[in-house]
């Protein structure tokens, strides 16, 4: 059963008496558990498509459903969000920043501290609870951010290429370790990406997205083993799904 259904989504952005198309008939599903890559161009749409799932942007026409019959779902709880930069607050230690959504939400302290601290184990970073964001490298930061997203325990983790600020060998770090903590904690995630093999390597499904506006030029499943590792990018299945993503965007 879908956990997300977008249907026919149509976003029109309005700016000094002219419109520009944004998303256009945009319509996949995503299953509970799911880790769906959204991959396209720069400039397609994608952080649109993102916002919108957040219910921080409208639409202009057709669905968004997300939840079930027996798992109702409140934006304002539900949605973790991780962005392309950390965002910690310099002036707090990194539990700290690790609880703000807890603290904003008013959850109980005691028991948010203890997840607090399970989640920085569970990303890495056991040991820098009393540290400063500027003592932490990008990756680490980042990494902290994630925690962060997970502290309220939302069922929908949404990632606007939260890797793309970081230099080639940490952002391969960084795939591995998101893997590893999806592996975990098994939630729902959406990650915008404009790489093709980032998109592949992390997803459990790929939705492939047109030049912008956003159009879905394609949407299948990922059938790869896990737990996945670096040398699967030598694969021949791995290279014809890459291959087909590129053909898709008109590259080939």
């Amino acid at each position: 059963m879908a956990f997300i259904r977008i249907d026919g989504v149509r976003k029109v952005y309005r700016t000094r008496g002219k419109e520009f198309l944004a998303v256009s008939e945009a319509t996949f599903d995503v299953r509970q558990g799911d880790l769906v890559a959204l991959v396209g161009p720069s400039g397609c749409g994608k952080t649109t498509l993102l916002k919108i799932l957040a219910g921080l942007h409208g639409y202009d026409a057709g669905t968004v459903a997300i939840g079930t019959a027996t798992e109702p779902f409140d934006p304002a709880r539900d949605i973790g969000m991780v962005f392309q930069q950390p965002l910690l607050l310099k002036w707090r230690r990194i539990l700290d920043n690790v609880l703000l959504p807890a603290e904003i939400m008013g959850l109980p302290r005691a028991a948010s501290v203890e997840r607090a601290k399970d989640l920085l184990a569970l990303v890495g970073l056991r040991g820098s609870e009393d540290k400063y964001p500027y003592e932490l490298s990008g990756g680490m930061q980042q990494r902290a951010s994630i925690a962060r997203a997970l502290i309220h325990d939302p069922k929908l983790v949404l990632m606007d290429e939260p890797f793309g600020a970081l230099d080639a060998l940490t952002r391969e770090k960084m795939n591995l370790e998101l893997l590893r903590i999806w592996s975990e904690s098994r939630k729902t995630i959406v990650f915008v990406t404009h790489g093709i093999t980032e998109a592949v390597f992390l997803g459990t499904r790929v939705v492939v997205l047109t030049a912008g506006p956003a159009r879905m030029a394609d949407n299948f499943e990922i059938d790869l083993p896990h737990p996945r590792t670096l040398d699967m990018r030598t694969h021949e299945q791995f290279g014809a799904y890459t291959r087909r993503i590129y053909k898709l965007l008109g590259m080939e």
